[in-house]
């Protein structure tokens, strides 16, 4: 932000009180910060600064956030899980990604599309988030409860 806004900001609290007195500067440094990839690009960060809550944000943006979650496709950890017996499993990024393909692809033969809504009653489990980005990707809404 110091160089794109030309800044001389040295502490937390220097950064803090900036970003939030100019809210749709920072949050346009964040989305090139963290290379959100979009369809469409936003035509404005807020539509309207007056309205908390209620704003609309990234107005225009056209943007799959499991694509963009799903960008990682390494050996670094994505999940780590460990239950109530003390089993301990881990799952990467890479394994992940196909995980969510293969949900994916079984969730498209089932006929889901984008627009439809996709529900679970599922424990908090990798395999949820799983199930969520699969159905996202594909453009569905996804609702679910945990136990």
């Amino acid at each position: 932000m110091n160089l794109k806004y030309g800044l001389g900001l040295n502490e937390y609290f220097e950064a803090y009180y900036w970003s939030i007195e100019n809210l749709p500067e920072f949050w346009a440094a964040v989305w090139e910060f963290c290379k959100v990839k979009s369809s469409q690009p936003y035509e404005k960060v807020m539509d309207d600064l007056s309205k908390f809550p209620g704003a609309k944000w990234f107005v225009g943006a056209r943007c799959n956030f499991a694509k963009n979650l799903l960008r990682r496709k390494d050996e670094k950890t994505a999940f780590v899980l460990r239950n109530e017996l003390g089993v301990r499993r881990t799952i990467t990024y890479k394994e992940l990604y196909h995980l969510v393909i293969r949900v994916g692809l079984t969730l498209r033969r089932f006929g889901i599309k984008r627009g439809d809504r996709v529900c679970a009653y599922m424990p908090n489990i990798p395999e949820t988030s799983i199930a969520m980005l699969a159905a996202t990707v594909l453009g569905a809404t996804w609702s679910s409860c945990s136990t």
